[in-house]
């Protein structure tokens, strides 16, 4: 027990030394006392053990960092939320990107919101019938940070199909008169103060993004946690507020490890979703370039069937995103070492 040096990671993005006084039971390693921790609650907080922090670095937008997490490997932080990690992230970007692609008859062209860190795009690449994605990201430095350091993605920052835009996913589709196949929102989940929002709101949707859809053009947006006590708090907004603009609309979830939660995405169209799980591998097959580790026919059509509480929520769910009126996601985080 004593007063000891203590570095301290906050959400935004600085470190500083100070003195704080931890009580401890017993003696620890080094090794086994640097920790991050991320508030999902007034009352819950998430925590992991690190090897070390990688990198940090802070932009105009928002902070961010990698770190070295020992159940978890790799894990990118931004404004103090785990982002992905390096072991799990598969099922996120899987589940993202490849039941679009898969539903849509003949997609070529992709635009991504988001995605700074480039895992969509790889995903998105796979396909061989695309010729071109667009990942619009508003942040430069969260870019060039993930095109360093994350290599994972290295080969797909690289593809001459990718065609990579530093601007607000909102401006840009303002702007262009192309459209595309399929849009998908890779975005940070709606906080409150946070860059994003606006992206999730109806007249976003219904005047922005829906026109610069092909006719049998998919949207589909990564919606937040979808968990039994967490899918009120965004989940089932956006998957409401999808429902507005789209005839079909369609929400299915997978738990993500590392998130410590089931995480949810909302897919919709004008065109019905309707091949079966036998098609759906077949596509994979044809169209997939390499093995997919999470997503096949049966797991898509099983992970779209909600539990009752969930489904019932969906059901009954009667707000929608306005500028004025959003629902916010709490929580931040912060890595310690003691």
């Amino acid at each position: 027990m004593g007063t000891e040096a203590v570095e301290i990671f906050y959400a935004n993005g600085f470190s500083k030394i100070c003195n704080e006084t931890h009580q401890t039971i017993k003696e620890t390693h080094p090794a086994d006392d640097c920790w991050y921790e991320e508030t999902i609650d007034d009352d819950l907080k998430w925590s992991f053990a690190l090897n070390r922090v990688l990198h940090k670095g802070t932009s105009i937008y928002q902070d961010f960092a990698l770190l070295d997490t020992k159940r978890f490997g790799k894990v990118l932080v931004i404004d103090g939320k785990m982002q992905s990690a390096e072991v799990d992230e598969f099922i996120y970007h899987e589940c993202l990107i490849h039941p679009a692609l898969l539903f849509h008859p003949n997609p070529k062209t992709v635009f991504i919101m988001g995605g700074g860190e480039g895992s969509a795009a790889r995903e998105a690449l796979r396909h061989n019938s695309i010729e071109k994605v667009v990942m619009c990201d508003i942040d430069k430095e969260v870019v060039d940070f993930c095109r360093r350091f994350l290599t994972v993605n290295q080969e797909a920052f690289s593809n001459k199909k990718l065609n990579l835009v530093i601007n607000d996913a909102k401006a840009e589709l303002e702007k262009k008169t192309e459209k595309f196949d399929l849009i998908v929102g890779d975005l940070a989940d709606p906080v409150e103060g946070g860059p994003c929002y606006q992206l999730y709101t109806k007249s976003f949707y219904e005047r922005i993004l829906k026109p610069r859809l092909n006719e049998n053009g998919i949207f589909v947006t990564q919606a937040g946690p979808a968990g039994i006590f967490t899918h009120k708090e965004v989940f089932s907004s956006i998957y409401n507020t999808i429902k507005q603009v789209f005839k079909y609309v369609r929400a299915y979830t997978a738990h993500v490890p590392s998130f410590a939660d089931t995480w949810g995405w909302v897919m919709a169209s004008d065109q019905p979703f309707s091949i079966s799980a036998e098609e759906i591998d077949k596509r994979i097959a044809e169209r997939v370039d390499g093995e997919l580790l999470y997503l096949n026919g049966a797991s898509f059509i099983s992970s779209s069937t909600m539990n009752k509480t969930v489904y019932l929520s969906l059901l009954n769910e009667t707000h929608v995103y306005t500028e004025d009126d959003a629902r916010f996601i709490p929580g931040h985080g912060v890595a310690y070492r003691h």
